[in-house]
């Protein structure tokens, strides 16, 4: 393979993946409205271009399987065809057919054949009595160009449904009806594969934009968390040196590192649909496999967040979707009987908040019974009677993130809620985001996860204890205040301030760390929230707010509790990235 082709494999396998996932969501949309034309040649054109790029790169078996699609879609987007549940079942597993053969193709393999009988079912579907219809007449002003399915259907008389002229190598983008078609080496990258026949890519539209290597973002995001380090660093020498010279130069360095920093951002930037468009192919396949009905709703697909973040959040989203189908949503007759709709309800939903984003995964099903998660957390052993006796209901909900930890009574390969869903907490601390849940028994379950919109630089309130300096993400600080020693009580060995009429916990960052006992308490109450969770984090000293560069933890505290991330700040000293919520457990 040249490396031309190699370069041309790499952008195929990148923009056959986009559309596959598309893919999914518009067969979706389609199986309820089957005869949407629209939809239709939008999901035509997604495998006519699988279909082109395939065959440029000789990937036999790809291009047989998108071509047999292709001629069922042929008839159904020219009224000769109405679609049914079982057709789009089997135009579905041939969509999870592509995704496999493009996975294998990405590995270095060659894609195996698909199935014989899906070929053949394929094939049968597209069958017809009718005689095709007649060679399309275009009547009109010779001046005026000819629209895009006007050259369509020329190309599917002369060339066949489908298929592209046998002297040329097929596109791997839908080409101007104006112009001859381009081979794949020069063709522009169109940014949504899957418009609508009338929506045209026009030059300047294509020169507009281009594909850049990730890893190259990465790298430029990386330097800038070095100016902003270094940026930090001066900031911090500045109010030592008290010159009018240096401190203007100082001012103007922070003024363009933070547009830069902003300006990468925004590239790295991608809308969060780009994890959305796989769910209403996930929950239908689920729903399926459980003999359930759901309809999906998304909602604030065009909320952009960080790339890495984007990529990060669909394991955690599989989940919980998966879990809100299984244990969730009830069996379309119970929902009946109890006067519900037959479909389950399930929400999508993305919104910015400030520096952070908020999604949430919401049902209209059974709801959680804090009851018998307090039971089965107790059953199992992983917390005591006593503790289990003081916990709210809204704490109860958050048992399901304990390891280990379910409320189903038998094991299938579709898990019930809790199964996994420590590891989407685990995963979402990662990420520096949180899970919380509300629950209402009968009415249903929304799991809410905070995210930031991104994960290279992260506003903090730095700190002190034990002379060892730490930050705390500030989304998740309320206010910061004093106390006099008179004000502390304890509870159940446990140190708690009265404030405005509240009990306040609280959380000596001294006796977490260890520190040594002789030294007087610091005074200062860093007031924090971790979804229900609220407590005060007494601390020496606040020393102020500052934006730091995320770095991964040393090896040697990697994995412990209450710990996120590690950074340099200005004085160019390391300072530790505490995790709110594992202080408080």
């Amino acid at each position: 393979m040249t490396a031309v082709t190699a370069d041309i494999a790499a952008d195929f396998l990148v923009e056959a993946g986009e559309i596959v996932e598309r893919l999914g969501e518009q067969l979706v949309q389609l199986e309820r409205s089957p005869r949407d034309e629209e939809m239709l040649n939008t999901v035509f054109r997604g495998f006519h271009t699988i279909k082109g790029g395939a065959g440029f790169l000789h990937l036999t078996a790809l291009v047989d399987l998108c071509h047999a699609v292709e001629e069922l879609f042929d008839h159904l987007r020219h009224g000769r065809l109405l679609g049914d549940a079982a057709m789009f079942d089997l135009v579905q597993r041939a969509l999870d057919e592509v995704s496999t053969m493009l996975a294998e193709v990405g590995r270095g393999g060659n894609a195996a054949p698909a199935p014989a009988d899906l070929l053949a079912s394929l094939r049968q579907a597209a069958q017809l009595k009718a005689t095709p219809p007649p060679p399309p007449v275009l009547v009109g002003n010779p001046d005026e160009p000819i629209s895009d399915a006007e050259f369509e259907a020329l190309l599917d008389h002369f060339h066949g449904a489908g298929a592209a002229p046998s002297g040329l190598a097929p596109a791997m983008t839908p080409a101007p009806a104006a112009a001859p078609l381009p081979s794949p080496a020069h063709a522009p990258v169109a940014e949504e594969h899957a418009a609508p026949p009338h929506h045209s890519h026009t030059p300047a539209a294509a020169e507009s934009s281009v594909r850049v290597d990730t890893r190259r973002l990465d790298g430029i995001m990386n330097l800038v968390g070095e100016l902003v380090l270094a940026r930090n660093r001066l900031k911090t020498l500045q109010r030592r040196q008290r010159n009018e010279e240096f401190e203007r130069a100082v001012g103007a360095l922070d003024f363009v590192t933070t547009r830069l920093q902003a300006a990468v951002m925004r590239v790295r930037m991608q809308p969060v649909g780009r994890a959305f468009a796989r769910f209403p192919k996930l929950a239908r396949d689920v729903a399926r496999q459980l003999s359930k009905e759901v309809e999906i709703e998304l909602l604030g697909e065009d909320t952009e967040l960080d790339k890495n973040l984007v990529e990060a959040l669909v394991d955690p989203l599989v989940h919980l979707v998966r879990n809100a189908i299984d244990h969730g949503i009830e069996t379309p007759d119970l929902r009946q009987r109890i006067g519900k709709p037959r479909a389950g309800q399930l929400r999508l939903a993305a919104q910015q908040e400030g520096d952070h984003i908020l999604i949430t995964v919401s049902d209209d099903g059974a709801g959680i019974d804090p009851e018998r998660l307090r039971d089965k957390a107790r059953e199992k052993g992983l917390i005591d009677v006593d503790s289990a006796a003081r916990l709210s209901s809204e704490e109860c909900l958050q048992l399901i993130f304990l390891p280990g930890f379910s409320t189903k009574e038998n094991v299938t390969d579709i898990s019930g809620r809790g199964v996994g869903m420590d590891v989407v907490k685990s995963r979402l601390s990662e990420l520096n985001g949180r899970v919380t849940i509300t629950s209402e028994r009968g009415r249903g379950t929304r799991f809410m996860i905070h995210v930031p919109l991104t994960l290279a630089i992260l506003p903090t309130l730095l700190v002190s204890a034990a002379a060892r300096q730490y930050a705390l993400p500030l989304a998740c600080v309320q206010e910061v205040f004093d106390y006099r020693p008179g004000e502390l009580r304890h509870l159940d060995g446990h140190g708690i301030l009265d404030l405005r009429g509240q009990t306040l916990p609280l959380v000596f960052l001294r006796d977490w760390l260890g520190a040594d006992e002789s030294a007087p308490p610091g005074s200062c109450v860093v007031l924090v929230q971790y979804g229900p969770v609220r407590y005060g984090l007494v601390v020496d000293q606040v020393r102020g707010r500052e934006e730091v560069v995320v770095k991964p933890l040393p090896n040697s505290v990697r994995g412990l509790p209450g710990l996120a991330a590690a950074t340099l700040i200005g004085d160019g000293s390391l300072a530790l990235i505490l995790d709110v919520g594992g202080l408080a457990y």
